[in-house]
């Protein structure tokens, strides 16, 4: 991904992807995530993003957490229901759902109506909700 072309002043929506790879360090898209929350962070970019995505990060985040510290290579989610004291010891996604919060990132308000568009937006482009629930905030 380069991020370096949006122009200093833009304002960016930061889908869940962003954001996931920025708190996972993942190996090869972290480094540009990076660099895109300094610059929202340095106020060179506004950054704009949504509670349903905010969820959708910090699920990701903890099951993958839940695999790190687990040694977990597969059923994540099921093991994580059948065990409520392996998800009191996970910590680091809510470490990073407070560093989004005080961060600079606005979180956006999503009037109802958006999850009306949100359907149509699913049925005339095939995407799954939470992919039109994005496109109808960004186009509304």
């Amino acid at each position: 991904m380069d991020f370096t072309a949006i122009p200093s002043g833009a304002g960016v929506f930061v889908d869940a992807n962003i954001l996931i790879y920025h708190y996972a360090l993942h190996p090869k898209l972290g480094a540009d995530c990076n660099r895109l929350m300094y610059r929202i962070e340095s106020g060179e970019l506004q950054g704009l993003t949504t509670i349903h995505i905010l969820g959708e990060m910090t699920h990701r985040l903890m099951i993958l957490e839940a695999e790190l510290l687990f040694g977990w290579t597969s059923k994540a989610v099921g093991r994580l229901k059948q065990r409520p004291d392996a998800v009191q010891q996970l910590m680091r996604f809510r470490t990073s759902v407070e560093n989004v919060l005080q961060s600079r990132i606005v979180l956006l308000d999503v009037p109802p109506q958006r999850l009306l568009d949100a359907g149509q937006i699913s049925k005339q482009f095939g995407l799954l909700s939470n992919d039109a629930l994005t496109v109808a905030v960004m186009h509304g």
